[in-house]
């Protein structure tokens, strides 16, 4: 970004100290950018953001009003498409993952030095670039789909989101020691579930088109679940009990691999992620009819008949799931490996008494 690209940068302050937000005005004017205001309440931000549309708000998080700076980002990220960097003077864990959840495009610290200052700021508005660039490809890509609207719409947000974490907890790193470990973690798990999301994404487009097959290898079925099983362990709480039966010896037959390994852990991760409350999580493998059955239970919140009809088709979720995050494709994934394998997928749910997934697969051979 060069100086005239700055010149043509308007910002908004959000902050009810005016002194501070005046040294930070004279600050930014220093630096070439523009001054679209400064105002000390939501509210205001709110209405000055809808009225001017700036290029960029900066938002100190403690601010006079009914709402906080954080909810306030919340409001405007909903209504406009205008990207916003917190101030604060501290910075703890908790407001850090409030501020997370808004797609926030950075975090500065008062005092604020002008290089840093700077710095962020090129780098919310290259970020916000990218991230109306992705937005685009995915439109593009969507472009021949029935559900359109709502993979842009899922996607996007589901890509954005754990990049917006990246960059906060990137920041963060710059500014606390303290502070390293967590960040680092929060970095770990974003870019997980990013790689997890396009992972599902590019198997989909497989699946659909025709171009995923089947890769057919003698696996060990009772190591294989054992394994997931340990895979698995990051993510079961204290309060979450799983266990594996084996009503057969150890089984060898011909399936694929990685397919296989991508069906369970859905299935696993599901009873997992959507038994909130804790409770028991079995994974049963047993043999009938030339045919190995895998079963998963669980005692979480269960699903109604209605979406049972549905349960397999591309981004649907239950009404019941709240805040729980998915992006409704790992059963339509699923659904496309058993088939694959020639198989049968069944469900037995009732709400808040949990689920159960009941797989049949075929032995096949090479």
């Amino acid at each position: 970004m060069n100086f005239t690209d700055i010149i043509k940068i308007n910002i908004l302050i959000v902050e009810d100290e005016l002194l501070i937000a005046k040294n930070l005005s004279q600050k930014l004017e220093k630096l070439g950018y523009r001054i679209a205001g400064i105002v000390s309440s939501g509210a205001d931000a709110i209405q000055r953001s809808e009225e001017q549309k700036p290029d960029l708000i900066l938002m100190d998080i403690v601010i006079k009003g009914e709402i906080d700076g954080i909810e306030t980002a919340a409001i405007i990220n909903q209504r406009f498409d205008i990207p916003i960097i917190y101030t604060t003077a501290y910075a703890d864990d908790e407001t850090l993952q409030r501020a997370e959840k808004t797609g926030s495009y950075g975090y500065l610290l008062k005092p604020f030095k002008e290089r840093e200052l700077h710095a962020t700021i090129k780098i919310a508005l290259s970020k916000h670039q990218e991230a109306l660039r992705m937005k685009n490809i995915i439109a593009l890509a969507a472009a021949k789909s029935e559900n359109r609207s709502r993979f842009i719409s899922m996607a996007y947000h589901d890509l954005n989101t754990p990049l917006t974490t990246i960059q906060l907890s990137a920041e963060m790193l710059e500014y606390s020691d303290a502070g390293t470990k967590k960040s680092v973690t929060r970095i770990k798990k974003a870019v997980s579930n990013m790689s997890e999301l396009l992972d599902d994404i590019l198997m989909l487009s497989k699946a659909e088109s025709g171009k995923l097959c089947l890769n057919l290898s003698q696996l060990n079925v009772t190591d294989v679940c054992t394994s997931i099983l340990e895979e698995l362990q990051p993510i079961v709480t204290e309060k979450h009990l799983v266990t594996f039966v084996a009503q057969t010896e150890p089984l060898h037959v011909n399936l694929d691999a990685k397919l296989l390994h991508h069906l369970l852990t859905n299935l696993l991760s599901n009873a997992i992620k959507y038994s909130p409350q804790g409770g028991n999580i079995s994974l049963e493998l047993s043999c009938k009819n030339q045919k190995i059955i895998f079963c998963v239970r669980d005692e979480g919140i269960g699903m109604t008949a209605e979406y049972e009809a549905k349960l397999f088709q591309q981004f649907e979720r239950g009404a019941n799931v709240g805040k729980i995050k998915g992006s409704g494709l790992g059963l339509c994934i699923v659904k496309h490996i058993v088939d694959l394998h020639g198989g049968t997928i069944s469900v037995e749910s009732a709400i808040g008494k949990g689920t159960t997934f009941i797989v049949a697969l075929p032995f096949l051979s090479h």
